[in-house]
Parts: C-alpha cells; structure tokens; sequence
C-alpha cells in the first residue's frame, strides 16, 4: 500500500522563463549546454511530501515546429509527485514555455482532486487538434487507488483542462501511454488509444478508445490473451494498425507487443518480440527494461530497450533494436553500437524516436539514454550522464555518439522506495520531416541556496546525423533471465509509478 497525506494550499500563477544551463563535464572535455525548460517551484509548505526541487521521467510528442513534454514535478519518495509539469517549445526547440496542469492535485492552481500525479504521457489528434496529456492520478485516501486520466489543450499548449477520467474504477492503475491516429486516409483517424495496466490483478493490460480528442473514453478492454504486463506504448501504422509494445510478464516473459485492427473495438493475442537479459545497474538507480516504440511512414515499428545479451558475462547493458512491419512479425534483436562490446559501458533508460514522415532507408532515428562510463561502479562512485545517437538509414548505420549532460552523482538524484530517480522511461521526438531531434530528460545538478536538490527538466536542439558504424551483429550470448518488472506472483512490479 501507498500511505498518502493531504496537502493544503495552492500555488500561485508562476512566471515563464527559458534560459540555458551549463552540465559539468570530464576534464579535457568539451563542455555542452542544455535549455533548462522547467523547475520544480513548489515548497514544504505547499507540497509537504514532494522532494524539491525535483522534475523527472519526461515525454515528448512533436507536430509541425511544435513539442510539448510532460513530466513529474516534486517527486514523493513512495509513488508519483506534488503535480505534473509541461513544457512547450514552438520553434523546434530553441525556446521554451512551461508550467503546470490545472485543477489536477491538491497543490495545483487551482487544487485538484488527487493526492500526486505520475506517468505523465503526450499525445497530439490532428483530426480535433488536441494536445492530450495522460497521467495517474493517485487518491489520498490510500488503498492503492489509482485512476488513469488526461488533461487537454486545444490551444497549442497554451491552457490546459481540468482532468478528463479515462477509467476510475477504485483500483492500482499504472504506466499508461497514450497515442493518436493522425493519418487522415486511416479509417481510424482522429481515434486515440490509452494503454495502462491493473496492477490490482497482476499487471493485466488494458486499452481504452477516444474519438472525441479525448473528451470521453471507452471501457478497459483486454487482449485475445489476457496478457499481463506493463510500460506499453501504442504507435499507430498509416494503414490505422494500432501496435502496442509492452514489457510482459505473461510466460513467456520479455518484450512482447499485441495490435487492433479494428480501431480499438477489440485487442488481438500478444506475440513474443523477444526475451529480456538484463544487467541489473550498479548505484541504486531505478531502472528497468521498458520498451521505447515509435513508428515511420511506411509502418515500421522500432522498439528498443536495455539488454546484456550481447556482452560476454551479461556485465553491463546496451541498448538493442528490433523491428517490425506488422505486429506479429519481428526481426532478430541487435545491438545499437553506442561503444564497443566489452567497454564495459552500461546503457539504461531509452528514449527512441522515429521521424514518422521518413521511410525505409531514409528513415531519421534519434535515441537519448543514460550510461555508466563504468559499470562496476557503487553507489559513491557512479558517474551518470546522458548520450545521444542518430541513423539517417532505419538504423542501419548510427553516428558517433556524444553526451549531452554529466557526469552526474547519484546523490544529486530524488529519492524513491524503488532507488534514486530521473524516470523509469526519458523521451526524445524529431521534427517531422526535418532532421531536428528535440529530447527531454532529468539531470542532477549540484543544489545551491540551501535546497535539497537541483534536478530540473532539460532539452536540447540535435541534428540528426548519419554515421558509419553499423547496427551491431555481434555473436549473441544470450545469458538467459526474465524481466525485472514483474511476473506472475501477483506482487506490485518495481517499475509502479
């Protein structure tokens, strides 16, 4: 159970601001500079179980010059945060706007009905032209109550709603995701899809239908199967296929996916996409094997998550890729070459995009992540910081990688029950038809004037490039092990909220 108290007080209209912050580098590197686009403003006295200043576990979603990122504010140590933030830049990511959704938690303004709000997830519908933020809200009368909800903007992110319920039904809901059909020759155009499980019964997956730019939703359906598992993300192929990649804890376990070829009216049996190996990483750090899954315009599906199967004794992560066109039929996994086999470098927490305007070998591919530069460390010592790659041919080749924040201590990071905190999954979208790519994600930087903490939300402006390096196709030694999420036991999975 989740021990919740309330809180009182709102907070005042805060001011906008953009402005850039210099992340520490190694010696004798060169130094980079990130776009701060948000900061946890809130205090004890309004938020008395957030940590601040704490934002983490970003999503993006990119239409035209425009993004807009959701994430955590205030993290509070046992599940969720003192409120959701957003973030919205209309010019590619040089500039930035932000706030916090209304009506939403007990310290919002104005107060909302939920004691924290998690998962925070973007979506936009071209055909009602709604920005959709999905997030949970956590009730602070306990029990483990948690309802599935979206806010809605019709005025490009300028304003946001009160929460709309996508199912409130008494029960533990967790990591959903949300995503829209916006291919207007799709018979399914304008429907948005929200995928969450019930972690009250062992983690079963559920989707949820709008065809209304979210203004009401459908009832929780199940797959043919009845698959259980967690940390879906629904992309939608041109032809108005929904796939729906997820970390499964049904048996087979690992990365599996299920689809809809009905719009959302029913939901097919899930198929294997692959076994997980995972390195458990070193410090402490929250971290799992969450999928990350976006779509290109001829309705390839790529999905990538942290996997040791490649490096000989499982001893560290890489980040590995697999592909399909339809769902059901996946490609053999392989390696995303960020550093050499046996560097031991460990990669964790992903966030994959896919220009959804490019196609076949000219698809534009972006990925942001964490890593180690060593991945024996302990808590005291580990080093994190942020990388960042780019293919210009469906992932076939990636250019040389490069960091864009660190190294950071883990000290410097939220704390949670589950291990010290950015997010359980980070964000990155490209500008379609562009070669823009926009990330978002948590950094620890080193607190000032008495706080805490300093770790805000921040962006950056990549080109995508192209590169030599070939996606891996190192000899697999596989080492075998399931998922880390969760099974079959009926135990809350490590990744909740």
């Amino acid at each position: 159970m989740i021990s919740r108290k309330g809180w009182a007080c709102a907070l005042s209209a805060l001011a906008v601001f953009v402005f850039t912050v210099a992340i520490g580098t190694p010696a004798g590197a060169a130094q980079r500079h990130v776009v701060r686009i948000s900061d946890d403003p809130f205090t004890a006295a309004i938020a008395p179980t957030g940590q601040h200043r704490t934002e983490v576990e970003p999503d993006t979603y990119a239409f035209g010059d425009t993004v807009v990122s959701a994430f955590q504010v205030g993290r509070i140590a046992n599940g969720g945060a003192s409120d959701i933030g957003w973030a919205v830049t209309r010019d590619g990511g040089h500039s930035w706007h932000h706030g916090f959704l209304p009506a939403a938690t007990v310290a919002s303004t104005p107060p909302g009905p939920f004691f924290g709000g998690s998962d925070a997830s973007v979506a936009f519908d071209f055909r009602h032209h709604t920005w959709l933020i999905s997030w949970l809200g956590l009730h602070a009368s306990g029990g483990g109550a948690v309802d599935v909800v979206v806010s809605r903007s019709t005025d490009d992110g300028r304003t946001w709603s009160a929460p709309v319920v996508v199912d409130a039904a008494g029960t533990f809901f967790d990591k959903n995701w949300t995503a829209c059909d916006n291919t207007p020759s799709s018979r399914f155009f304008g429907h948005c899809y929200t995928e969450f499980d019930n972690a009250s019964a062992r983690d079963l997956e559920q989707m949820s239908t709008s065809t209304d730019g979210g203004r009401t939703w459908g009832p929780a359906l199940a797959t043919a199967d009845s698959v259980h598992g967690l940390g879906g993300q629904p992309v939608v192929e041109p032809n108005g296929r929904v796939v729906v990649p997820f970390e499964g804890t049904t048996r087979p376990s690992g990365i599996r996916a299920f689809t809809s070829d009905d719009g959302g009216k029913s939901w097919n049996a899930s198929v294997l996409v692959s076994a997980i190996s995972e390195h458990r990483v070193a410090g402490g750090i929250r971290t799992s094997p969450l999928p990350s899954a976006e779509v290109g315009r001829d309705g390839t599906v790529y999905v990538v998550w942290q996997d040791n199967r490649f490096e000989v004794g499982g001893l560290a992560n890489d980040i590995v890729l697999s592909t399909s066109r339809d769902g059901t039929t996946w490609s053999d996994v392989r390696r995303i070459p960020l550093d050499a086999v046996g560097s031991n470098v460990d990669h964790f927490i992903t966030g994959l995009a896919v220009d959804r305007e490019s196609a076949g070998d000219r698809t534009r591919l972006a990925l942001t992540y964490y890593f180690y530069p060593t991945a024996d460390c302990t808590a005291a010592t580990c080093q994190l910081e942020v990388g960042f790659t780019s293919s210009r041919d469906g992932g076939q080749h990636w250019a040389q990688s490069r960091t864009l924040a660190g190294p950071m201590a883990l000290s410097t990071l939220a704390n949670t029950t589950q291990g010290v905190m950015v997010g359980d999954y980070i964000s990155t979208s490209i500008l379609p038809g562009e070669e823009q790519a926009v990330p978002a994600f948590a950094a620890g930087l080193a607190p000032s004037g008495g706080a805490a903490f300093d770790e805000p939300m921040l962006s950056a402006n990549e080109t995508v490039h192209g590169g030599g390096i070939p996606l891996g196709d190192d000899p697999v030694v596989f080492t075998g092990g399931g998922p880390v999420g969760g099974d079959d036991s009926g135990t809350v999975p490590p990744t909740a909220f």
